[in-house]
């Protein structure tokens, strides 16, 4: 079982070959933390929706440009959650302006099934725009006390 934090942070170009990658080191973060299997499963989804929307929608697939993602736990001391970021360099959105996919006149549409599978898998989702630049995805799983 983990007993401190620490912070793994990944800067991938926006090459979806890279999602393997990604995947691999969700899925250990999420053995470190203690998760059962279906739990990892399920955040690994939210990790790869993430940076498929940073590499695709986000940096529009330019290769030269970095897909930041960061795995930590937090508090680092005695953590509570697992934390994980994922920033991209495009040029960013309103996040109120996503379309709901269950919105009757979205069902058949793709748009904004990646954001509604991350809010449904993790227990908390924010997006910003990043002071660098580009969008900061922020996404929460807390861990279970007690193991």
């Amino acid at each position: 079982m983990l007993t401190r934090g620490g912070t793994v942070r990944l800067q991938i170009h926006s090459n979806f070959d890279m999602l393997d990658f990604v995947q691999v080191v969700s899925d250990r973060m999420g053995r470190m933390a203690g998760m059962d299997e279906e739990t990892i499963h399920w955040i690994g989804v939210a990790v790869r929706e993430s940076v498929i929307n940073a590499i695709k929608h986000g940096n529009r697939e330019n290769f030269h440009k970095l897909v930041t993602v960061e795995f930590s736990f937090s508090p680092p001391a005695d953590p509570g959650e697992l934390v994980v970021r994922v920033l991209d360099q495009g040029e960013g959105f309103e996040p109120e302006e996503i379309a709901d996919p269950l919105a009757p006149e979205n069902l058949l549409k793709s748009s904004g099934r990646g954001i509604f599978f991350m809010r449904s898998f993790m227990d908390d989702v924010s997006l910003r725009r990043a002071s660098e630049g580009g969008m900061e995805v922020r996404m929460v799983k807390k861990l279970s006390s007690g193991g």
